[in-house]
């Protein structure tokens, strides 16, 4: 069987691995679609490997085997990509901080016994049961495809909420800004603004329920400042994921305001610790999601509360990645979610 995995810099290669069998806690599913991630769009642009476990980590699919020890997962089951309740064993968990479970954190980042040789971009993928969650039944395959990265965003925002009534800006309009924006307006925001250089971008936005669109850059803190009476956002989400926008996100909250860190930027960032001072800024970083918040967050969508359909733009076969790889990457594509197909 082959797989695809990110070997180096700008560079996909297929590497053969033998047909996976379960472990006495595994089961080996039979990929669906896998999406391709920011992260891993970061990885295909740095320079080296990129962890295997981590190179197409959003993916949904049918298990077609399970290990002697699984009893809650059975063969033909629709499963997503996901990860175990807390364990209430680990330090975080005996110190009553059970959101804060090491075990989860060991499955969000594919480490430990969460480790694979490989990741969803390929036929099979054989995983410890627990990362595995049934699929809503009245999901289509495209939108469980999804779930992963919509419940990062659904963590962020439960973790960083709106009050009703506030301003909101989302900084970015890919995917996790799409859905984020989304999840802020369930969550009871009053005016959301989708801050993005990108005009397809910026029409999405609109589309799924931003109030106003506006182009990154010094017309944003203007228009903000003006639509607050010179206040600024009650909160900023940071989805673009580039260095420079973690000081834009203070620039464009007020004092007092929130900002909520979800994008990952790949390079350090240069900020202006007066600013944070002189406004109190309580700033807030978001990684992964809890197993509760998976079946939640997947229950909003099926309900039709949130729109993954918009957002998906495309699907590539699996001989095709590099294409879709090289074409997200190239900073012109107008693709947004880009699903990778197996079959």
């Amino acid at each position: 069987m082959k797989a695809a995995l990110i070997t180096e810099k700008e560079t996909i290669s297929f590497l053969e691995f033998e047909e996976p069998e379960p472990g006495a806690d595994q089961v080996v599913v039979d990929i669906t679609l896998c999406g391709i991630c920011g992260t891993d769009i970061h990885g295909y642009k740095t320079p080296g490997p990129m962890r295997p476990s981590i190179c197409g980590h959003e993916w949904t699919g049918v298990v077609s085997k399970t290990g002697v020890e699984v009893t809650r997962i059975t063969e033909g089951d629709r499963v997503v990509v996901s990860v175990p309740p807390s364990c209430g064993s680990c330090s975080a968990c005996l110190a009553g901080q059970m959101d804060k479970c090491m075990t989860v954190l060991e499955a969000t980042v594919g480490a430990g016994r969460f480790d694979t040789p490989h990741g969803g971009f390929a036929a099979q993928i054989a995983v410890n049961h627990w990362r595995t969650f049934l699929a809503d039944p009245r999901l289509t395959e495209i939108q469980a495809a999804q779930i992963e990265p919509t419940t990062i965003c659904f963590h962020a925002v439960r973790s960083t909420p709106p009050a009703l009534g506030d301003v909101v800006v989302v900084q970015g309009a890919g995917p996790i800004g799409l859905t984020t924006l989304q999840w802020a307006r369930v969550a009871g925001a009053e005016t959301l603004i989708a801050v993005e250089p990108d005009p397809n971008r910026r029409e999405v936005a609109l589309a799924l329920g931003a109030d106003h669109a506006v182009e990154a850059g010094d017309s944003a803190e203007e228009f903000v400042k003006d639509l607050t009476s010179g206040l600024g956002a009650d909160v900023v989400y940071e989805c673009a994921g580039v260095a420079p926008a973690l000081q834009s996100a203070v620039d464009l909250t007020r004092r007092g305001g929130k900002v909520s860190l979800i994008g990952l930027a790949a390079s350090d960032a240069i900020t202006k610790p007066a600013e944070w001072l002189r406004k109190e800024i309580s700033v807030f970083a978001s990684l992964g999601y809890t197993h509760e918040e998976f079946e939640m967050s997947m229950s909003y969508v099926a309900d039709g509360r949130v729109d993954l359909d918009a957002i998906h733009t495309g699907s590539f076969p699996l001989n095709d990645i590099e294409e879709a790889f090289s074409e997200l990457s190239s900073g012109v594509s107008e693709q947004l979610k880009v699903l990778i197909d197996p079959r």
